[in-house]
């Protein structure tokens, strides 16, 4: 046998590295991790267990006389309802209008803010503010400062324009009365369109700039450049924006509540939940209605985080 040979077979026969050093290792390393994902365990899991189990239970608290028992009767008196399949009705339409629409607007403030201009940096975090807001105050200020028919803005411009054209009689409408979803689309289009912009930003900021200059030294126009280079460039970050913007609209409570609390057809599915809980006192039904909630959000969320994970494969290639 050849020295090669022996040297083969020893390596061959040497013992690998030692098992319980390396569970010792991993152990030490996600050690640090656990108070955090026992404490996560706890705030989400626990209570979502908790409204499932009562989701099958008969519990009404206007009627104490009713034994609490075991039934199936919650999620069939649920999707039966008129009112909760009309609020899951609305919650499409505005999820898709306010996802929608803040996209365009989005996509255009991003194209805007991607070229150098001067004071480009105030007019980004003024663009940004309105997602800064506490979406409770973002509604109140639509409600009041805008809307309001008495001293809102929208009508003191309206009043404003009309004497200029010579008239003493300007209109006062009750937007919020004459247009309830449209005041709810446009309070949350205000607040997401900046969520929108930032994310499109970042995709236009990472296009190679040598293959746009490429494309305009070969003879190619503005829009030319934007349908065939940009907008597929563009595509990754426009899912990613309407997926994630649909799962935070989907659960959207505050704007609905504050502007219009529920009234003329504009419940959603999370005002639906707190009506049944809070008006009608049927915590049975109302769990029900917020586990069909949270299955609804588990599916986009689902859809969005493969969009996340495949954009950053694409990304590490």
């Amino acid at each position: 046998m050849t020295v090669a040979e022996q040297t083969l077979n020893l390596h061959i026969q040497a013992p690998g590295p030692n098992k319980g050093l390396r569970k010792a290792t991993s152990w030490s390393r996600r050690a640090p991790l656990l108070p955090a994902l026992i404490f996560m365990f706890i705030i989400t899991q626990l209570p979502f267990v908790a409204t499932l189990i009562i989701s099958f239970v008969q519990w009404n608290a206007l009627r104490p006389d009713l034994e609490r028992h075991f039934t199936f009767n919650n999620y069939t008196t649920v999707l039966s309802d008129p009112d909760f399949r009309s609020s899951i009705m609305f919650t499409i339409v505005l999820t898709v209008v306010v996802v929608l629409v803040s996209l365009l607007f989005g996509l255009g403030f991003a194209l805007l803010l991607n070229k150098p201009f001067r004071g480009r940096a105030a007019v980004r975090t003024m663009l940004i503010t309105p997602f800064l807001i506490v979406p409770v105050a973002s509604a109140l200020l639509w409600k009041h400062a805008l809307l309001n028919p008495a001293y809102g803005m929208f009508n003191s411009v309206l009043t404003m324009v009309w004497k200029i054209f010579g008239s003493d009689n300007p209109p006062q409408p009750d937007w919020i009365t004459a247009h309830p979803r449209l005041s709810v689309e446009a309070a949350l289009i205000w607040q997401w369109t900046p969520f929108m912009m930032l994310i499109l930003l970042a995709g236009l900021q990472s296009q190679p700039g040598d293959t746009l200059e490429a494309a305009r030294v070969d003879g190619a126009t503005n829009w030319q450049i934007f349908r065939t280079m940009t907008l597929p460039h563009l595509r990754r970050y426009l899912e990613l924006g309407g997926l994630l913007g649909s799962i935070y609209v989907i659960q959207n409570f505050d704007a609905v509540f504050t502007i219009t609390s529920g009234s003329q057809g504009t419940a959603n599915l999370p005002y639906s939940v707190y009506n049944i809980f809070f008006t009608a006192h049927d915590y049975g039904q109302a769990s029900a209605a917020g586990v069909l909630v949270v299955i609804g959000s588990i599916l986009i969320a689902t859809f969005a985080l493969r969009t996340v994970s495949s954009l950053f494969k694409e990304d590490a290639r």
